[in-house]
């Protein structure tokens, strides 16, 4: 597990690099927020997370039942790290902040659009 990524995955990179290259610039990993956000707009309030879909419980209920050896270790770790996210996104929202959250998979499917619902709040919403 030592060779896991916690920041600056794949999917984050590109994310990343999209919204550079169009003119946004960003804070990354801010550590004094909860969750330490991967993308970070403090003007406009925005903390932005991209989760893997193993590691934050993409489609638990389904998946749960798939994981077939070290359960008593992987099930209740997943699950505290689903109910961490819940936490961290609450405390943010308490403060002011507006959280958007992308799976990984949502970023391998419909990239455009994960950048443009950023671009919108950025442009819109604060």
């Amino acid at each position: 597990m030592g060779k896991i990524k916690s920041q600056d995955t794949k999917p984050e990179l590109k994310l990343k690099k999209a919204l550079w290259n169009l003119g946004y610039r960003y804070r990354k990993n801010l550590k004094k927020l909860p969750g330490s956000p991967d993308i970070v707009y403090s003007k406009h309030k925005l903390a932005i997370f991209v989760d893997g879909g193993f590691w934050h419980g993409f489609n638990w209920s389904e998946k749960k039942t798939k994981i077939k050896t070290n359960r008593e270790f992987w099930i209740p770790k997943i699950e505290r790290n689903i109910q961490r996210d819940k936490q961290n996104n609450q405390l943010l929202i308490e403060a002011g902040w507006h959280v958007i959250r992308f799976w990984e998979i949502e970023l391998k499917n419909d990239f455009e659009g994960c950048v443009n619902k950023v671009i919108s709040y950025l442009q819109d919403g604060a």
